[in-house]
């Protein structure tokens, strides 16, 4: 990992500019999205993701054991590495089908977890429908791919022992955070197939119904000016959704 000197330094360096977006920036989460090992296809992407604002709400830290799921080409998977350090955890979780969707995501995961700069990050592979994530992880999450589960690409699971597997591999009053592109409001699951998009309530229901406290949303990724009609693909809109972001809590019992 690199070192705590050069991680401070870059937080002194940018600090004032994320911090000013919203709520203080904490110096390891500024660091961890100034780091110069980034890629540039990850970088170029900042300005519409806003990766200081949304972790910051989130509230990923130091010594976090944290499961990215569905993660990509793994954009988050690189912060939440240098955001956890040396003494944290990072499991990168791509399910099966999803990596036969988009085998491009799993080669890139594998190129980085484990190497030195990612010591701290293990790629899993396994089916949808039979999770079997670690045990008292801090955080479980997903971004802009839980609408994803209720697609047949993936097999429809069963979304409600979806959602309670990741409620049993959460320590107490661990988080659960969805990150995903709008659909309607009323909508529901109507989109999820054809523009990649699911109401956020629906969320919020299912997630809910597995035994989640629900805890706050953010809208630092609102965007009105998309409609939530058109495909997240559509060039007019493509990388600049509005997105939603919702924060869950398992229980202490």
């Amino acid at each position: 990992m690199r070192t705590f000197t050069w991680l401070c330094a870059a937080a002194f360096a940018l600090g004032s500019h994320v911090a000013s977006a919203g709520a203080a920036v904490p110096a390891y989460i500024t660091a961890a999205v100034a780091d110069t090992g980034r890629p540039e296809g990850d970088t170029a992407q900042d300005a519409d993701r806003k990766p200081a604002e949304v972790l910051t709400f989130v509230g990923v830290k130091p010594v976090d054991t944290v499961v990215d799921l569905m993660p990509g080409s793994g954009y988050y998977t690189r912060l939440f590495s240098h955001i956890v350090g040396p003494n944290g955890k990072v499991i990168a979780l791509q399910p099966v089908e999803m990596d036969k969707a988009a085998p491009k995501g799993l080669i890139s995961l594998r190129s980085f977890a484990g190497t030195p700069p990612y010591a701290n990050v293990t790629v899993i592979v396994q089916p949808i429908a039979a999770l079997a994530l670690p045990s008292r992880v801090d955080v479980v999450w997903t971004s802009q791919n839980y609408h994803d589960v209720h697609d047949p690409f993936l097999g429809s699971p069963d979304i409600l022992q979806f959602n309670q597997a990741i409620l049993r591999s959460l320590k107490p009053h661990g988080l659960y955070v969805v990150l995903d592109h709008r659909a309607v409001a009323g909508s529901g699951l109507a989109a999820t197939d054809t523009l990649h998009r699911i109401d956020q309530a629906t969320v919020r229901s299912e997630v809910v119904a597995a035994g989640f406290k629900f805890v706050r949303e953010s809208e630092v990724l609102r965007n009105p000016q998309d409609t939530d009609t058109l495909p997240i693909f559509d060039k007019s809109i493509r990388g600049k959704t509005d997105r939603f972001m919702l924060v869950f809590q398992k229980p202490a019992t």
